[in-house]
């Protein structure tokens, strides 16, 4: 099947991936006095006196906006927030068909970092969390920050965090086959933006310890000039041993590299200068940064890319729709680290070890036993940490 072509298509045909559907009957006299005026006062004034109703009385307790100004749109880049329509509707159906939580696409005319904030800011009453989405970086790193600092529900940025835990769940069982320990490996990150310094700085958290970025300058080092304010924060805690070069001189002797970056910049000789038994998360859409038969002939132990199209889809859909049904359901005041970290083990755990194998590191996108893993390990890590709103 040609999936682009047929994807045009079959986009004409539905007009649309979601749709809203009424939870009400509206076809009386008392069921409009129930659903709407006069009945809808009462609840009004019980939010009114006090607004943590609106998660009891409206629909604001499973409902997530999922928000893009079209910058940084799949491999697309900065196509404009209309043209990013599609993908949020993709994401909004997949929040319903694996996590049943009623998302929204929202799509902003604006790149202005402080007009989003504000923005969000100004609609964050009528939602039980925050998705934000194909953000371009480093403004994306602000955006987040801010949210999280300034409101009481969960903010998320998918591309970052969502990215960094299914690539922690990939490494967590890929580790497993290889005998190699967390905290005894080199790893490789190309591709320094807000994918990349978000997988570094969660696999550091995980226990990695010998963590390395690159960019298309080189070596993500302390103290190079090209550096951005956001891989310049990065630069302080990765790549201590202080190596400059090139992307073939940090893949030397390498247990894993994941590659968040660009089609084919990775060669057959980088992969045999890399340690026994390498790992190799090529996740570049739609092309590779290296192809996976190509990896595997130059002696890769496994491999995983972002593509359906072979083994080990390293996939943020396994990660969102369970992740916010958790934060929801146990009214979550923020995504923390433990809930983030609670989550890659609850993706990896969906392989058992019988099941696990260099070609099968990761539960399938669409296995909702999966999803309803990552949402119980994140409920419970909700009040294990006490970020729960709820009293119990």
């Amino acid at each position: 099947m040609n999936y682009r072509e047929t994807s045009l298509k079959k986009h004409g045909e539905w007009k649309g991936k979601i749709e809203t559907v009424a939870r009400v009957p509206v076809d009386s006299r008392e069921a409009l006095s129930l659903a709407y005026t006069p009945g809808v006062a009462e609840p009004c004034l019980a939010i009114h006196n006090d607004t943590e109703k609106s998660f009891e009385l409206t629909r604001r307790w499973n409902t997530v906006p999922v928000i893009t100004d079209g910058t940084a749109v799949l491999g697309l880049g900065d196509i404009g927030p209309e043209a990013g329509m599609p993908v949020m509707e993709g994401k909004c159906a997949l929040f319903k068909a694996f996590g049943n939580v009623d998302a929204y696409p929202i799509c902003l005319r604006t790149k202005d970092t402080e007009e989003i904030i504000n923005t969000i800011k100004f609609m964050a009453g009528s939602f039980g969390g925050i998705n934000l989405e194909d953000i371009s970086a480093p403004r994306c790193f602000e955006i987040e920050t801010r949210l999280k600092e300034e409101l009481d529900i969960p903010v998320f940025h998918d591309d970052q965090h969502g990215t960094a835990i299914v690539s922690a769940a990939a490494l967590i069982n890929a580790l497993k086959l290889t005998g190699k320990k967390t905290d005894g490996i080199k790893l490789v990150i190309n591709g320094a933006g807000a994918a990349g310094i978000a997988i570094g700085r969660f696999l550091l958290k995980l226990g990695v310890k010998d963590v390395t970025l690159c960019d298309l300058k080189g070596i993500v080092c302390d103290g190079e000039e090209w550096l951005n304010p956001a891989q310049k924060q990065v630069a302080k805690i990765t790549n201590l041993s202080h190596a400059k070069g090139k992307l073939a001189d940090a893949m030397r002797g390498a247990d894993v590299f994941i590659g968040v970056s660009g089609p084919h910049c990775v060669t057959k000789e980088m992969v045999r200068s890399m340690a026994e038994k390498p790992v190799l998360f090529t996740c570049a859409n739609p092309v590779p940064e290296i192809e996976p038969e190509d990896a595997l002939e130059a002696g890769a132990f496994i491999v995983g890319t972002g593509s359906s199209e072979h083994p080990n889809q390293i996939n943020n859909v396994l990660v969102f729709p369970g992740l916010f049904r958790g934060a929801l359901d146990a009214r979550a005041s923020t995504v923390n680290d433990e809930m983030m970290i609670a989550a890659a083990y609850g993706i990896a755990s969906c392989v058992g070890e019988k099941e696990l194998a260099p070609d099968y590191i990761l539960p399938y996108a669409y296995d909702k036993s999966a999803h309803r893993a990552v949402a119980k390990a994140v409920e419970e890590a909700v009040y294990r940490t006490g970020v729960s709103k709820l009293k119990k």
